[in-house]
């Protein structure tokens, strides 16, 4: 099969695994495939910098996917850390207001000079695909439509100078018409139609969620767990193949 960098680039794999091992072989198996590894609290607080530097060894990027979430000096030396540590990509929470955003901003830049490169990606998350209108409204008591909550903080994203969003598809092009089209999307929920949901209450398949604007489609179980009788390579060159069709 002759990889289509143009998908490749899309491509997030969710490295959602319980041991190093097991990370470890979808990151040999698959990487020719992948864009971006990204891994998150789940593996990273077992193995720490273990993966990174796995990962860093097959000269592919990695999503460090830890949200960061604290007062605004915190989360600027956090991600002045992050990026010193190599990540091609980060995020923070949007809800953790303006200036702790643009603090992330300060630090990632900060961090990118001294090591003379340009900055990573650095994307706000909006509203997790795990967050529904009952949640919001229930929960929260946040009285409106999740849809356009999440729009409202993905405004103020680009407002602070972050790369884009962690926004689920279903807002993507509403973002995309609210912050421009330079304004990067990456769309968790990824789930190809044979594949099952899970946990997710957001979710979309890859052909639509590049319909409706993603720039970055983060796909896990999908292809780490295939359905019966794939393999997770099969997996990956099945979702090739819808995507190439758009």
């Amino acid at each position: 099969m002759n990889i289509d960098e143009k998908i490749k680039e899309k491509i997030v794999l969710a490295l959602d695994v319980e041991e190093l091992d097991e990370a470890k072989i979808l990151v040999d198996t698959l990487y020719p495939y992948v864009g971006t590894f990204k891994v998150g609290l789940q593996l990273y607080t077992k193995y720490g910098n273990d993966i990174i530097n796995y990962i860093s060894n097959k000269n592919s990027n990695f999503f460090l996917d830890v949200k960061l979430h604290d007062i605004p000096n915190t989360v600027e030396k956090a991600s002045e850390n992050v990026v010193l540590r190599g990540a091609n990509f980060f995020n923070v929470h949007a809800t953790g207001g303006l200036a702790m955003m643009e603090a992330a901003v300060r630090g990632a830049k900060k961090a990118a000079e001294k090591l003379n490169k340009k900055p990573p990606v650095i994307l706000a998350v909006t509203m997790l695909t795990s967050i529904s209108q009952e949640v919001l409204e229930d929960e929260f008591e946040i009285k409106t439509d999740v849809s356009n909550f999440a729009i409202r903080l993905a405004k103020l994203a680009k407002k602070a100078g972050m790369t884009g969003v962690v926004a689920s598809s279903l807002e993507a092009r509403k973002i995309k018409e609210a912050c421009g089209v330079d304004f990067k999307v990456l769309c968790p929920g990824i789930r190809p139609e044979w594949s099952t949901k899970d946990d997710q209450k957001r979710i979309a398949t890859p052909k639509f969620a590049i319909n409706e604007g993603a720039d970055y489609l983060v796909i896990g179980r999908a292809v780490t767990k295939p359905a019966e009788g794939l393999t997770p390579i099969d997996a990956m060159k099945k979702i090739y193949e819808e995507i190439g069709e758009i």
